[in-house]
């Protein structure tokens, strides 16, 4: 009953009908579809649930997982080089790269555990010591005091213990559930085919039963099940080892196939840089192309462009494609006005690239007008691309109100793209709705919205959203070639 949308009758039905007892149970069954199944709730029900069960975490002990990836990192780049190291490698919901983290797991593969924990304690990251035995340290990092498990174990046990650190909870007990069909047995130290003869383990697991079969790498856990490794991104227990099973599991997109980047801001409104200096910083990315969009005249904050300056500003950016070596395309980030129409007029949006359609005001419209005023947006016939379509900012400001289900939906009727928006503290679409957007044939695109040249380097953020989402790159749309994606936008 911390949630929000759950009173004491839900909680109550929740329990009978579902035997839900806690959070977690509640957000599994929401996103199995059970939730809405149940008398006097519904779909609608069902997804209040899970964004009030996001919003209670973001307000709880979780921790956004962009500020714990600096001091993470450190400590990982601090061990490696470390003698006798092997491998090392974060585990955990952040491995997973979920928006929020509790705490971190860290795994390293070395045959010289005492010398690993000396090194460990000694990092300048670490704020203190809760405790350090022979194989595993609790120790929190930086000023944030984030606790941060570290786990040592011989070489071949590394796969089998980063599988099983990794997580989550759902995945991992469905695994073990088919090993122990298979007359296996699963856990950190490897694989064990339970009714053969012990043999000496060479990765030192006194005590476990049966002969060790693999666990050395996280393939060999998996193939000892009969499935091909599974990415950590999509193992949340939401049908991805059903559809390893059956061969089914799509080729998520990769930092590589991304082709360009789409929404960037130069000091023509709130940016940092020059749009040479944006185009020449995409260019040096190894992209084929990029798209200048600054903010539109009603966003007064971010020094939004006036229709006169922006025909100047076109001028401008349309000449740096020779310059840069890529193509620059001309757009704007437009703002959705209360009403669902759009800051600029019909004929200069027509003169346009590529508009972008985003909310910056009004966050607290109701339900019903919020939606209706997003997709009377998506039916304007010059907007290509709805940007940061929920609005929240991650343990900052909550989703707006809005029926994600019709939006998507309205998306893939008009054909209009939705964005991640890989800025850290947005992430937004979240990965939950890329997977509906999948699922419904709707085209993503991964923007950095990036306010300065340096802001390109979050794209590896974005494309995490969308792997966790399921996502390949043939529904992305800065994932295609140049000629693709103009044809797109000129539909």
């Amino acid at each position: 009953m911390t949630i929000p949308e759950v009173g004491p009758k839900t909680a109550l039905l929740l329990y009978r009908e579902l035997g839900v007892a806690d959070v977690d149970a509640l957000e599994q069954a929401c996103r199995d579809g059970r939730v809405r199944a149940v008398p006097r709730l519904g779909a609608r029900s069902e997804a209040n649930i899970l964004k009030g069960i996001e919003r209670r975490r973001q307000q709880g002990t979780r921790l956004p997982a962009f500020e714990a990836r600096p001091l993470v990192d450190a400590v990982v780049e601090g061990l490696r080089p470390v003698a006798g190291v092997e491998a090392v490698e974060v585990a955990g919901s952040l491995r997973r790269l979920r928006d929020t983290i509790a705490d971190i797991d860290i795994v390293v593969a070395t045959v010289d555990a005492p010398v690993v924990m000396a090194a460990l304690v000694a990092l300048p990251q670490i704020a203190q010591v809760l405790s350090k035995g022979p194989t595993r340290a609790s120790v929190l990092l930086g000023r944030a005091e984030i606790q941060c498990d570290v786990r040592v174990v011989e070489p071949p046990s590394y796969g089998a213990a980063l599988q099983y650190f990794t997580g989550s909870k759902e995945h991992n007990v469905r695994l073990r559930e088919i090993a122990v069909r298979r007359g296996l047995r699963i856990n950190e130290y490897g694989v064990y085919d339970v009714g053969a003869v012990p043999a000496p383990d060479p990765a030192g697991a006194a005590g476990q039963a049966g002969r060790r079969i693999g666990g050395a790498t996280e393939a060999e856990v998996y193939a000892a099940v009969g499935l091909p490794w599974i990415p950590p991104e999509i193992r949340e227990g939401q049908g991805e080892i059903e559809a390893a099973q059956r061969g089914e599991l799509p080729a998520l997109v990769t930092l590589e196939e991304i082709r360009g980047d789409l929404h960037m801001h130069t000091e023509w409104s709130d940016g940092k840089d020059t749009a040479e200096v944006m185009a020449r910083a995409a260019a040096s990315r190894g992209y084929a192309y990029c798209c200048i969009t600054d903010h539109s005249q009603s966003l007064k904050f971010a020094r939004g462009v006036t229709v006169e300056d922006l025909r100047a500003h076109a001028a401008a950016v349309r000449g740096l494609s020779d310059t840069v070596g890529i193509r620059v395309l001309m757009g704007a980030e437009v703002d959705i006005l209360g009403d669902g129409s759009l800051d600029y007029p019909d004929d200069v949006l027509a003169e346009l690239d590529l508009v972008i359609g985003s909310i910056h005001s009004r966050f607290r419209m109701p339900r019903e007008e919020m939606t209706k005023r997003v997709i009377r947006a998506l039916e304007h016939p010059h907007l290509d691309m709805l940007g940061h379509p929920t609005g929240r900012l991650i343990g900052e400001r909550p989703p707006y109100e809005l029926d994600i289900d019709a939006v998507i939906e309205a998306a893939r009727r008009t054909g209009t793209a939705i964005e991640i928006n890989a800025s850290p503290d947005r992430l937004d679409l979240p990965d939950v709705h890329v997977r509906l957007a999948r699922e419904r044939g709707v085209f993503i695109a991964i923007n950095t919205d990036a306010h300065q040249k340096a802001h390109l380097a979050l794209m590896p953020y974005g494309v995490g959203v969308a792997r966790r989402g399921w996502m390949d790159a043939s529904h992305i749309v800065n994932a295609w070639p140049l000629a693709t994606l103009l044809d797109f936008l000129a539909g």
